[in-house]
This record gives structure tokens, C-alpha cells and sequence, in this order.
């Protein structure tokens, strides 16, 4: 099983970023730590603080990846594009957030990509990406419900 994280604004920051929002470990720290808890399943890993580049990425993943967990960051809230390239591409997308949105100010309780995702998750840290990392195994091995694009 290949995966993609796909990271955006600001998420380069995470570890010296408002810790106490999004923790002290480093993304590195998080990414090593997945492919030690999943070491069968391929994790690439991409970040941008570039909306268009995002697009590219997601629009790229189709077709070779098994499975998308993406973080928009704040482009979650305010991107029409970006939620037209999850609704554009086959490959089944996450879309994750390491903090509750819904705890947080009025303009992030709204996401242009989760109504184009098969599921979102958020508020449980570094824990979000495992487990939109198990839900997209788990989603690939049949083990629940597959939601069809």
C-alpha cells in the first residue's frame, strides 16, 4: 500500500508552532514515527505553503497512490480549488487536522474539503494522520464500508 501526506501552510512549523495547539514533535519526528508503526505500508510525504502546488500534488497522487492524508492547514477553509482537485481526482482522500476545528475560532468550524473527502478527521494531535493512516488501510482491506466517489 503506497500512502501520501500532503501538508500544507505553516504545517513545515509544527514542533515550534503554538505547541501547545500542535505539539512539540517535529513533522519529521511524526512521519518516522508512522513508518515505524506501519512499516508495510510506503509513506511519501509532501509539503507547500503554495495553494497551486498543492492542487498539483493532489492531482498527481491519482493513480499512483492507494490513499491521500491531506492538511490543508487554513487553505481547509478557504480554498474552492483545492476541494475541486479532491473532487477531481479517483484516490481516496483524508483530510485531517491536528487540532479540533471545531474548538477553534467560527471561520474554521467550515472545510471546502471535507464534503469532498471520504472522511475527516481531526483534534487528536499527531495522532490525526495514524489514524487517517488506518482508516485508509482499512477502507483498502474492506474492512468497513467503502464510501464510492
Amino acid at each position: 500500500m503506497k500512502i501520501l501526506i500532503i501538508n500544507g501552510p505553516n504545517l513545515n512549523l509544527v514542533g515550534t508552532r503554538e505547541p501547545g495547539v500542535y505539539g512539540r514533535l517535529s513533522f519529521e519526528d511524526i512521519l518516522d514515527e508512522l513508518r515505524r508503526l506501519e512499516a508495510g505500508v510506503q509513506i511519501d510525504y509532501y509539503h507547500s505553503n503554495v495553494e497551486g502546488e498543492l492542487i498539483d500534488r493532489i492531482q498527481s497522487a491519482d493513480g499512483i497512490y492507494d490513499g491521500v492524508i491531506l492538511n490543508a492547514g487554513g487553505y481547509s477553509h478557504t480554498s474552492v480549488a483545492i476541494g475541486d482537485a479532491v473532487a477531481a481526482v479517483r484516490v481516496p482522500v483524508v483530510e485531517v487536522h491536528m487540532s479540533n476545528i471545531f474548538s477553534r475560532e467560527a471561520f474554521r468550524h467550515h472545510s471546502y474539503i471535507a464534503s469532498q473527502s471520504v472522511g475527516s478527521i481531526s483534534g487528536f494531535a499527531a495522532g490525526s494522520y495514524y489514524l487517517a493512516l488506518l482508516a485508509l488501510k482499512n477502507r483498502s482491506e474492506n474492512l468497513f464500508l467503502r464510501r464510492t466517489k
